[in-house]
Order: C-alpha cells, then structure tokens, then sequence
C-alpha cells in the first residue's frame, strides 16, 4: 500500500482513482459473443464452454437430481451457517415490504402505488477461484420475497454449496454456463435457457461489459459493476490488526480489487499497514490479495471533516467506521454501498449472514446507485380512482394545463365527462 500524507483536495481525483478497465476494448470483444449466440443459440453456448473452459457440455441444465445430491456433499456446520444466513436475510429483507398506501390528493382523487414482482429474473455466479454461493442466497432470496414467477440461475460452478443454496431459496432452472456467453443467453433465451426481463449478479469484467451491452438493448441490469473495494475510516481507537483484516478481506477477491484506508492517526496508519504485510503472507489467496495492494492508498488527513468529504468523493462500495462513536457519523455519509459501524462490525458480516446484501454499487457509482434490495426485483405501478366529484374538483386545473400545451385531446377528455355530468345523460 501506498502511504500519501495530507493530500490537496484538487489531487483527489487522480487519489481515487479506481485500477483502470479498458470497457472499450473489452466490449469490442464481447460484442460478437452475445451476436453469436443470439443468431445460434445452445450450440453457441457449448461453443464457447469448449474453447474458454474446456468443458464439453452434453446438456446445459443442471439435473435435479444433481441438485438433491448437492445438499448431502456439504458439512452439517456448513449447512448451518447457510441455512442461519438463509434466515437473516430473509428476516431484513421481508421488513421493506410495503403495503399500498391510498392517497387522497384532493377530494375524489385518489392515489396510491402496488409492488409487482418482476415475473422472469436471472441470476450470474461467476465461477472463478471461490464458490460464491453467497451471492445466491443475496439474489435468490429478495426474487422468492418478491414473487418473481421465474428465476433462471446460470453459473459455470456446480459447486455443492451453489446448489444447496440455489435449492433453498426455490431455484429449479440452474444452468452451468458462464462468462459473457451466459449473460446473453438470458439476455435473448436460447432453446434452453428461457430469456428473462432483469439480470443479476457480480463477474469479470467481460460479464460486466456483457451486462452494459444488454442494458443498451433494453433488458434490466441490477447496477453497473467492477472489482470490489472497501474504505475504512480508523482514529486513534482502532484496532490495527482489525483494520488489516477487514482491508485484506476485499483485497483477496482479486488483483484488479482496491482498498482504502483513511485516518487522522500517522501511527495508526503504520501499523495497520505493518498488519497488512503481516497477514497477508498468511492468507491462500496471497498472490491476489498482494497485487491489489499495490493500487491501494493509505491516506492521512489533517483532521474528521477532511476524513469524511474525501471519502464521500471516494463512494466506496462498503465503509468500516472504525470509530469512536461511528453511529454518529453516519448521517454525514452519503455515498456508500454500505456502512459498517465500530469496531466489531467486519465487513465479512455483510458479505455472508447479517442480513444485508451485499450486492452494491461499486467503481463509485455509489453516489447514484444503492444496493440490491426486495425493491430491484419489483416494479412500482401506480394507480389512480378519480369519483364524479373528483373530476368536477381537478377537472379544470388539468383542462387549463393541456390548453397551454395545445394539446387539445387531453383537454376534451375531461371536457366531454364534465360536460355528460352536467346534463346527467
């Protein structure tokens, strides 16, 4: 990590800068994959698993059998946990539920709003080098809460864990196709894979960049993505060593990867970075974790209030606040994915079983974007009842209204009703 000191707020930008993604050369690249597998379907798809993964694929749906098998592959301490974040999760996120709400907005004009489940949702868990069965349990659930008719879960994994969680969450379609390929394959549905209205779910960055493609041709993405990163914020009473987990925890998901540290304290910078290059020789992911150390910043500032406004300017996908008295700082956030309060709030709580999801904004989109929540797998329609003496009440505000706009069909729709009240005919 890079140790900067008091750094002017005009040389922030080039500070934060996230590690650069050429999205214009990938895309380019991804491009005549979603094409081909538009014009071709399956055989596309079995294509592209021979030439990326080396995997000659027979059939493209998991069995279900395959999938009862699964649950009996994993540990009973395993199947605990998932099952205990199974219920957290749900517990957080059945609580946004919210039931319409009439709104009488003068008298005889009502109006109020009703949550529809989107009715076909799909699900991408990259394979790679960590089974994130994880990111199942994230998606899957707030899709069953929501009462998505169809969830389509693709993933070139058919690792137990993905199964089992796929399994509890009520997933049936579960395909084991990947990378680009796969994002396509729900983009436009194959003579396999059903196509869906909304895509979920993390990857590299040519699912990333498949995903924005889509995004342009009309299907709904969750967010737009990149590599995971975290800021902490640490004063005088931090713990180093908690400090160095909680960086490190994000720094091994992969090279590409960036961590944040930030505090008033030179010392506690030191030796939260001491702790890092401690720590990290112990971790199995050291080589991933090490490289994306070397874009990542420690930076000292002069006082709190410089602190928060550079990482406001920073809208890190999650924020430890490894403070005194965190709680009281949270109103002063308001770019982040996340917020992880105090000393005994790792970030690794919300990646797995707190309750929150850990689906979130990242490359600083967290200044526009929230989170995944039982509202992405809803639409919002509204509803409006007007009775006799409504129409009487508005009627003229919205016939002087679409006079000024010449728009003299909307206006004669109010007209003509008022005009059958008034003669009773």
């Amino acid at each position: 990590m890079q140790l900067i000191r008091y750094p002017e707020p005009e040389t922030w930008d080039t500070l934060l800068a996230r590690p650069v993604q050429q999205m214009a050369q990938i895309e380019q690249l991804v491009q005549p994959i979603l094409q081909h597998v538009r014009s071709h379907g399956d055989a596309a798809l079995k294509e592209y698993a021979l030439k990326f993964d080396n995997v000659r694929l027979d059939r493209l749906d998991v069995p279900m059998e395959v999938m009862e098998v699964a649950e009996r592959q994993l540990s009973p301490a395993l199947k605990d946990a998932i099952r205990q974040a199974y219920s957290n999760i749900v517990k957080f996120h059945a609580a946004q539920r919210q039931a319409p709400e009439k709104i009488e907005t003068m008298p005889g004009v009502t109006c109020w709003r009703k949550s529809v489940g989107i009715e076909k949702v799909g699900i991408y868990i990259p394979g790679g080098t960590a089974p994130l069965f994880s990111t199942v349990l994230m998606l899957g659930i707030p899709a069953q809460l929501a009462g998505c008719k169809e969830v389509v879960l693709c993933s070139p994994s058919q690792h137990p864990a993905i199964l089992y969680a796929a399994k509890l969450v009520g997933i049936t379609r579960v395909y084991t196709i990947g990378g680009a390929q796969a994002i396509a394959a729900m983009a436009y549905g194959t003579e396999s894979v059903p196509q869906v209205y909304k895509i979920f779910g993390p990857g590299n960055q040519f699912v990333t960049a498949a995903k924005m493609l889509v995004a342009k041709e009309g299907v709904a993405i969750d967010m737009p993505a990149g590599p995971s990163e975290v800021a902490v914020y640490a004063d005088e009473t931090a713990n180093p060593a908690f400090v160095a987990s909680d960086l490190l925890s994000q720094a091994e998901h992969g090279k590409d990867s960036q961590v944040l540290l930030v505090s008033t304290s030179e010392s506690v910078l030191t030796q939260a970075m001491d702790e890092v290059e401690k720590q990290v020789r112990e971790l199995s992911r050291e080589d991933f974790a090490t490289q994306a150390l070397e874009h990542s910043k420690a930076v000292l500032v002069r006082d709190s209030s410089e602190a928060l406004d550079l990482l406001n300017a920073y809208a890190a996908e999650h924020l430890i606040l490894s403070v005194e008295n965190a709680e009281a700082l949270v109103d002063k956030i308001i770019n982040a994915g996340s917020i992880f309060l105090g000393h005994y709030t790792p970030e690794s709580a919300g990646d797995y079983a707190s309750g929150t999801n850990h689906t979130l904004p990242t490359n600083g989109y967290a200044r526009a974007y929230s989170g995944v929540s039982l509202d992405s797998f809803v639409k919002k329609i509204t509803v409006q009842s007007i009775s006799k003496e409504g129409l009487k009440n508005i009627g003229s505000t919205i016939m002087e209204m679409a006079a000024a706009e010449s728009l003299d069909a909307h206006r004669r729709a109010v007209e003509i009703r008022l005009e059958q009240l008034e003669t009773g005919e």
